[in-house]
């Protein structure tokens, strides 16, 4: 298979890949090697992968004429006057070159002559950038492509029978290249940009970017979504100093916002192919229709179309299934306003519970009102009890009789009323102590459990203990700061007979069908310092914990070595990609054998539920399914 991306130092360029991100610091540096130095720092700080300079013997460029300034316009004449100042010498290069290195960013230099690629061929660069007013200069090119180094070549000031006839030189030597789309005025106005030539390029050439002289930071990001691979933006420490190239540069907040919405934007361009997110399956439980029972109906019944009623929420069958439904023949009694599934349409096969064998107390979640269903369908070893902000005001003798001779665990809401969510975490001291009043009654619930369920000495209570933020993740610092709060809701909790364990987050929760960042209780570390200075355990949901691993590119097996012995309860759900949570056993990226060798010598001992994204539906379809695939894996 032909590679499908160039290679420049250890970035890639092609579709797919993550931008490739040039501040252009030019002569920006007006002569200054402090500044100079000064900009590389910012662009780093910023987020470029790369600081360009420029590089100019005079004598080779310009006419002895136009130097002495004997036959050429002012404009020329000015523009000489600058370049004579603002060049700086190949010793401060070199300099400049290996101060890059220090601060992790590629050096690269646009020779606008061939004594300049002699001395940058002593750098040992890695590739170099063709200004657009050489990309019709062929000596120059074929100079260039003698080094055998990736070019980057700008269009601007150039039709596309230039473009054309300099790709057949460059295709001629089997060079390795990019065309970047540019308009090349100081600023450029934006009815000149003409970003839709971008995929027009990309017909011309595969690798394809944009270098931008454009106020502002829009057009270029929108670059991005034409298909631009490469971005070049000029790069200043002040617009208003002179020199020709500063007003049409960014400065560094512009340059670091620039950066951060280019990468937005390439999560945002996905893969093309149409998915449902975790979000969107939420809302569309909530939000969208199910094919229900319009009466009672009994198993053998054949149903008719007087049989269906379409109402929400979405947990059923869709109704584009509604006459496929006709004429099937029921596997099972119905109740008025019950969901038909697609196992209806399939002969009513569905798994079923039975007494499955694991080497830890297993279980599965429940409501209080399903709870008499799921104890008399399976032979659990305890139950999980997820409770809502309406379970709480329930009476639980109208559920329970009890004493039942199996264990419990209780979830606490993650909402509560008024769409509050549970922090535990938060700087704002009237929200922490309505979730402490919350939490307190919680816990009272679960003491009113044990009641009913002897059999358990502490419960635990599962708990996502908050300090989420809305809009990203918060600095490190105020992390510290959101955990010594936890620490101090903790001890004013009356914790006695239960246990809290905070559950492992993924680093995009969902609420409300929207996402949110965690930013507690989800990198490894940081779990097992809080748990080992508060002698606290936590439930590991490795769904979640996976989805980590995978944003942080870290090791998820390692992970669970690490947490292993703080693990006093489990949720047991596959994972894919960043935000595929709860997916059913073995549809995602989670090696179960693996897990399950990991978790027996690391945490034997806890307890574990499968939480498969709409499990209960079907009658628990879900974990018997989630709980067949793991048996003799745990």
């Amino acid at each position: 298979m032909s590679q499908n991306f160039i290679q420049i130092g250890k970035h890639k360029i092609g579709q797919g890949h993550p931008t490739f991100i040039i501040a252009e610091i030019g002569n920006n540096h007006n002569g200054d090697f402090a500044l100079a130095k000064k900009l590389i720092d910012l662009a780093a700080d910023a987020g470029a992968d790369c600081a360009k300079f420029q590089m100019r013997h005079l004598n080779k460029v310009y006419r002895s004429k136009s130097l002495e300034k004997k036959s050429d316009d002012l404009s020329t004449e000015y523009t000489l006057d600058l370049l004579n100042r603002f060049e700086l010498t190949v010793d401060q290069h070199r300099e400049l070159a290996e101060y890059c290195k220090l601060r992790g960013v590629m050096y690269l230099c646009t020779p606008w002559d061939e004594d300049s690629i002699r001395v940058l061929e002593s750098f040992n660069v890695v590739a170099y950038k063709v200004a657009s007013a050489d990309l019709t200069n062929i000596p120059l090119i074929e100079k260039l492509m003698a080094t055998k180094k990736p070019l980057i070549l700008s269009t601007g000031m150039c039709t596309e029978d230039d473009i054309r006839r300099t790709k057949k030189v460059l295709d001629s030597q089997k060079a390795s290249y990019v065309f970047l789309h540019c308009n090349s005025t100081y600023p450029a106005p934006f009815k000149s940009i003409n970003l839709n030539y971008i995929p027009h390029l990309q017909k011309i050439h595969s690798y394809v970017g944009y270098s931008g002289h454009e106020r502002g930071t829009s057009v270029t990001m929108a670059a991005i979504a034409l298909g631009a691979q490469v971005i070049e933006r000029h790069f200043t420490l002040d617009r208003t100093m002179e020199g020709p190239d500063h007003a049409a540069s960014l400065e560094a907040s512009d340059f670091k916002k620039m950066v951060s919405g280019i990468k937005e934007i390439e999560l945002a361009l996905g893969d093309g192919v149409k998915k449902i997110s975790q979000g969107e399956m939420i809302n569309r439980e909530n939000l969208a229709k199910s094919i229900v029972a319009s009466r009672p109906l009994k198993a053998g019944h054949v149903i008719q179309k007087s049989d269906l009623d379409v109402k929400s929420p979405g947990q059923g069958l869709s109704p584009q299934f509604l006459e496929q439904l006709i004429g099937v023949t029921l596997k099972r009694d119905m109740d008025i306003e019950d969901y038909f599934f697609q196992t209806d349409l399939q002969g009513g096969e569905q798994s079923q519970a039975r007494a499955y064998k694991f080497e830890r107390p297993w279980g599965v979640p429940i409501r209080y009102h399903d709870f008499d269903k799921f104890n008399t369908m399976s032979k659990a070893d305890m139950f999980e009890f997820h409770l809502s902000y309406t379970d709480m005001d329930l009476k639980i003798s109208d559920y329970l009789k009890g004493p039942y001779a199996i264990d419990f665990a209780v979830h606490a809401p993650e909402l509560f009323k008024g769409s509050k969510l549970m922090d535990l975490a938060t700087f704002d001291e009237e929200y922490r102590k309505s979730s402490l009043q919350e939490a307190q009654r919680v816990i009272d619930i679960t003491r009113e459990l044990k009641k009913y369920f002897p059999k358990t000495k502490r419960p635990v209570i599962v708990c996502n203990i908050g300090g989420h933020s809305m809009d990203g993740n918060i600095s490190e610092s105020e992390k510290l700061e959101r955990y010594k709060i936890f620490e101090k809701s903790l001890s004013e909790l009356d914790r006695e007979g239960v246990e809290i364990i905070p559950q492992t987050m993924a680093p995009f929760p969902w609420h409300f069908g929207g996402q949110r960042f965690q930013n507690l209780f989800v990198l490894p570390e940081e779990i097992v310092a809080f748990c080992k200075k508060n002698n606290l355990r936590i439930c590991l949901d490795v769904s979640h914990s996976k989805l980590t691993c995978n944003h942080y590119k870290i090791d998820f097996y390692d992970f669970v070595k690490q947490v292993g012995p703080y693990v006093a309860h489990l949720h047991m759900g596959d994972a894919e990609g960043v935000d595929g949570e709860g997916i059913q056993v073995g549809t995602g990226e989670i090696d179960f054998v693996r897990l399950g060798k990991i978790l027996k010598e690391y945490s034997p001992q806890s307890s574990f539920i499968p939480e498969i994204w709409q499990g209960h539906k079907n009658d628990g379809e879900g974990f018997w399914v989630a709980l067949e695939k793991l048996e003799g894996l745990m």
